[in-house]
């Protein structure tokens, strides 16, 4: 269980080893795991390995004897295990002892497709064990398994037409419930069609993980070995990987190379979208715009390609959900110590480094049939470039593009769904500069997390679309073929949920690296009173009256001033750091300066504590790159306090728009 319990992390660990210790020394691993960090128990294996007994490590760790001698017998039967090379006896003890191929691999120093061969060859496969929902109390027959190396299958294999759907694994930050959302409603589609519906996921805080969901459940980590398991034994007649986000996709490849049959889209359109050199060789076909941007796989050249692309530059890791590590840089020494200590690096794992454009962002979710488009409507997101676009709140319809740039947005959708070869969901991201130029910034062969926003803003149930497409029935068939998006004289607004008060140390500063950790819509029939439902709805304090705390960066000061007097004119107070407050001084508005920690006063964050502010306004320098340690201690000191903290412009003009439509003519939100 232990095994499982590390591959389904979905960290890139596969076992009670991590490499990063194998460089540390025993001295160093000794103090290291002092502490109770979430890698500690990799340190612990690495010192048994080396020889250190299990009483000097449970002296330093306060773990008892019992557990660590349990991860003894691990690293004693790795060296049994090294010493039997291709001995099928020994395979099968370390299967059953819950080692997984890629253990096996790393000790045989082969790769983990050779181990599978080898399993295959000598017959080594799980059996099924059914979950007993009684605790034996009474008879249980459920269809929810999970797997284990013994004699007795009681998973009973069916002989009709039936498909494998992979869920989207542990709900983090970058991929939600949003994409449990597309897995089950592509599981009803798939058995109201009439095939049996087999889901494999390992969150048990899921629908999709709820056994009255499909026709059976396997509880199994989404690693390609414990999926192929699966498929050795159902043989379905495909595999559904396009609706569990990055994490189900991501195992297109490898199922394929070991004989799955990938249904919708197959492995050359996610290697087309998803591939950077492939990606920019069909827009030129296309000729579809996007940002310039190369793929690099070490440091020098990353330098090279952001000085011929020009500072800032959008820098991040391929082939990742939810922005992670993702980030602007402005300067040559940013972008050094970026590559140097944000991401792993190689010719397996190119940095993308893009030309960074401040413009309006735009999403689209569409399906394809692999002939025609469907799309069901265009969302526009209200902060601009530089905000992942899950931290955005997220409007629709669109509000503030023409119709010439809609029919544009519409055109190049359609293009590149059938040009990259989608069958099923895929997602479009655009930018739109201050010129009107639409360019691409990236298209997810997949469902993606607005999925369920869209689908209930439009009434169309995309994902139930989508599979039922993926099964054959075209587009037309399914009479839901438009010219153009079927817009509701409504307006749907999606505003992001945050949890910095419990994620401690997390900076709450808004960037490409994606923070929220939930969403709560609105609707009305006028805009801003949709975002006021939202707001409320996603825990937003929303408050008329009180005291606004403002530090910005030298570049945002001419931007902001007309909001910050908007707030002045409502009659809020304001108070600001000293180079803001002599600014806004300077330009009419009565502003209290505050001391900040650098000038050794404590004077700012005691206001924040003091519980009489309603909002911080707090800005960060992209052109320069200058980034300051006080700006940290503002924003964190704010989500201790439950303030709530603004980082992006865009989102305190939609702010000050919902506090002068909801509040005309009515006593104070919040106030007796």
């Amino acid at each position: 269980m232990l095994f499982r319990s590390i591959r389904s992390l979905e960290t890139g660990v596969y076992h009670l080893y991590m490499p990063k210790f194998e460089k540390e020394s025993i001295n160093a691993c000794m103090e290291y795991i002092k502490s109770g960090t979430n890698d500690r128990i990799f340190a612990i294996a690495h010192l048994l390995r080396a020889g250190m007994g299990v009483s000097e490590i449970s002296g330093q760790t306060g773990i008892d004897c019992f557990f660590l001698n349990k991860m003894k017998e691990i690293t004693d039967l790795e060296t049994e295990l090294k010493a039997c090379i291709g001995d099928r006896e020994a395979l099968y003890q370390a299967k059953k002892a819950g080692f997984s191929d890629w253990a096996v691999a790393w000790l045989w120093e082969k790769t983990e497709a050779e181990i599978f061969k080898l399993r295959r060859t000598y017959g080594i496969f799980p059996v099924y064990k059914m979950i007993d929902t009684c605790a034996s109390e009474f008879e249980s027959s459920v269809p929810y398994f999970y797997s284990t190396y013994e004699q007795e299958n009681e998973s009973v294999i069916g002989h009709g037409k039936k498909i494998v759907v992979l869920g989207s694994g542990p709900i983090r930050i970058g991929q939600g419930v949003e994409f449990d959302y597309s897995t089950v409603h592509a599981v009803w589609a798939i058995k109201e069609a009439g095939y049996e519906a087999i889901i494999i996921n390992n969150n048990p805080e899921t629908v999709s993980t709820d056994y009255t969901t499909s026709d059976k459940l396997y509880f199994e980590p989404l690693c390609t070995e414990d999926v192929m398991n699966v498929i050795e034994m159902e043989k379905p007649d495909g595999i559904l990987v396009s609706l569990g986000g990055q994490t189900a996709i991501n195992l297109a490849k490898p199922l394929e190379e070991r004989g799955g049959t990938i249904l919708g889209t197959d492995c050359a359109a996610i290697e087309k979208a998803e591939n950077r050199e492939a990606f920019e060789k069909l827009l030129s076909e296309l000729s579809i715009p996007q940002p310039g941007g190369r793929a690099v796989t070490n440091i020098e050249d990353g330098v090279k390609a952001a000085e011929e692309i020009g500072y800032p530059v959008l820098v991040r890791p391929s082939f990742v959900l939810g922005g992670r590590a993702m980030q602007i840089v402005a300067k040559e020494e940013q972008l050094r110590h970026y590559l140097k200590t944000a991401v792993e690096m190689d010719e397996e794992k190119p940095v993308l480094v893009d030309q960074y454009i401040c413009g309006k962002e735009v999403e689209i979710d569409a399906i394809c049939d692999g002939t025609d488009v469907f799309v069901p409507g265009i969302m526009e997101l209200v902060e601009r470039t530089g905000v992942h676009s899950g931290d955005s709140i997220c409007v629709y319809p669109a509000f503030g593009i023409s119709e010439k740039i809609k029919e544009t947005l519409l055109d190049y959708t359609k293009k590149l769904g059938i040009g990259i070869g989608i069958v099923g969901l895929f997602n479009v991201q655009f930018i739109v500069d201050k010129e009107e130029h639409v360019s691409v910034i990236e298209v997810n062969p997949r469902s993606s997390r607005t999925v369920p926003f869209l689908s209930k803003a439009t009434g169309y149930p995309l994902a139930d679309i989508a599979a039922k497409a993926i099964l054959g029935k075209s587009l037309k068939e399914q009479g839901v073929l438009d010219t153009a998006p079927n817009e509701k004289q409504r307006w749907y607004v999606k505003v992001p949920a945050f949890s910095f008060a419990k994620l401690n140390g997390m900076d709450t500063y808004l960037s490409p690296e994606m923070k929220s950790t939930g969403e709560a819509i609105g609707y009305d029939g006028k805009l801003h009173r949709a975002m006021y439902k939202a707001m409320i709805a996603a825990g937003i304090r929303v408050k008329n009256y009180g005291t606004v705390i403002v530090t910005l960066a030298d570049e945002d000061k001419e931007e902001a001033l007309p909001l910050i007097r908007r707030f002045y004119e409502m009659g809020f107070h304001i108070e600001a750091t000293s180079l803001t407050g002599e600014y806004l001084n300077g330009h009419g508005i009565r502003t209290r300066v505050l001391g900040k920690p650098s000038e050794g006063s404590s004077q700012i964050l005691d206001a924040i504590r003091a519980g009489y502010v309603s909002y911080v306004i707090n800005t960060r320098a992209i052109l320069s790159g200058i980034h300051y340690e006080d700006g940290a201690a503002i924003r964190r000191t704010a989500a201790q306090n439950n303030i709530t903290m603004l980082s992006s412009l865009d989102t305190v003009k939609v702010l000050l728009d919902v506090l002068e439509e909801v509040t005309v003519g009515v006593s104070p939100i919040g106030a007796e």
